[in-house]
């Protein structure tokens, strides 16, 4: 039996509200830093998402549950007027966390009236584009709340520890790949994002790519041999970061009696050497590999060599920058703003992890 757009509507904002269920309602209104945000303000933008850009556009019958709930929820949608800005999300304590899933079931009850009337081509397009995009945050409530976990000295975790890895990662086998033109983004089968099109070819040299990702253990040698005081291997900015931010080990990492751990979602625990490492920024990565004799992948390498299915256990970084396809046409409207307006100053990572739903992860993501 062929799944509608209202099953999924239906099972993807379920799963959201699965995503809260482990968490206290004082967990869901803190807010660690300013680039994380609150459980709950997730749960009302991506709410807030469906409001104005699918039932406001498609629904004449629909008013807003709350008219202030556009300043508090908007994002970044400068066309959509002002808002509350990133960094002082915690302070919205109300409305509560009871009122904002009453908002959430408020706007569910009309997005299936909608989607089970016969809802227009362009309104079931921008539903899945809201389904994609609230996948997005389900991740982001992960990473978000394992942020503000490990901020509080308490350490606590949000789930059981999952089984251990393999005590071992087999050696890494370089796979190569001849020279030759390519053609690289969205081939235009199912969803995909604007940046992620279109498709166009690119010559690329010969590579050759590593069949695995970096492990902890690998990393934790990294550190060993000095790589967090040794400035010939980080880029200037990198380097500079190093200095003042006084990085020593991947985001999460500690010492303890001579051994490295890490904080997860599983609370504190020993690294695994045969884990991938995570947490690295770009700087981290472009040193680890300078440092073993190799160098990050450029996007579209790392497309052409991607696994399929792939494994989604890290987002892996590229020495790309972020910056637009040739031909490319942001989407029309205030949705243009999803994605083109970022294209500055940010590095590509590519594949997904193992927080981003499974349905969520693509080639050319």
């Amino acid at each position: 039996m062929a799944v509608t757009i209202a099953d999924r509507y239906r099972a993807v904002r379920e799963a959201t509200i699965a995503l809260a269920a482990p968490l206290a309602a004082e967990d869901q209104v803190v807010q660690s830093m300013p680039d994380a945000s609150p459980t709950k303000w997730h749960l009302a933008h991506t709410t807030w998402f469906f409001e104005t850009m699918v039932l406001a556009a498609f629904d004449p019958a629909h008013r807003p549950v709350d008219e202030r709930y556009c300043f508090l929820f908007n994002s970044y949608y400068e066309g959509l007027g002002d808002r509350q800005p990133r960094p002082r999300r915690g302070l919205i304590t109300r409305p509560t966390l009871d009122e904002v899933r009453a908002y959430r079931d408020a706007v569910d009850a009309s997005m299936a009236r909608l989607l089970h009337s016969g809802a227009a081509p362009e309104a079931i397009d921008r539903t899945e584009l809201g389904l994609q995009h609230e996948q997005q945050h389900q991740e982001l409530i992960l990473t978000d709340i394992q942020h503000a976990l490990w901020s509080n000295p308490l350490r606590p975790a949000y789930r059981d520890a999952p089984a251990s890895a393999s005590p071992s990662a087999p050696p890494i086998e370089w796979i190569r790949h001849d020279e030759g033109v390519v053609e690289v983004g969205h081939a235009g089968r199912g969803f995909a994002f604007d940046n992620e099109a279109p498709r166009h070819r690119v010559f690329l040299e010969a590579f050759a790519i590593a069949d695995r990702a970096v492990t902890c253990g690998e990393f934790a040698d990294f550190i060993a041999d000095g790589g967090y005081r040794r400035p010939e291997l980080w880029l200037s900015d990198g380097w500079a970061a190093v200095r003042a931010e006084g990085w020593t080990a991947p985001f999460y990492w500690e010492q303890r009696d001579g051994s490295w751990w890490e904080f997860t979602l599983a609370g504190m625990r020993e690294i695994e050497r045969a884990a991938a490492v995570s947490h690295v920024s770009h700087f981290e990565a472009d040193a680890y590999a300078r440092w073993a004799g190799a160098r990050l992948p450029t996007e579209f390498e790392w497309e052409q060599a991607a696994e399929w299915p792939l494994p989604g256990r890290v987002w892996e970084w590229t020495s790309s920058a972020y910056l637009p396809y040739p031909r490319f046409v942001p989407l029309a409207g205030d949705l243009g703003e999803y994605n083109g307006k970022f294209m500055s100053g940010q590095m590509v990572l590519r594949g997904g992890s193992c927080l981003t739903p499974a349905s969520h992860i693509r080639r050319t993501y």
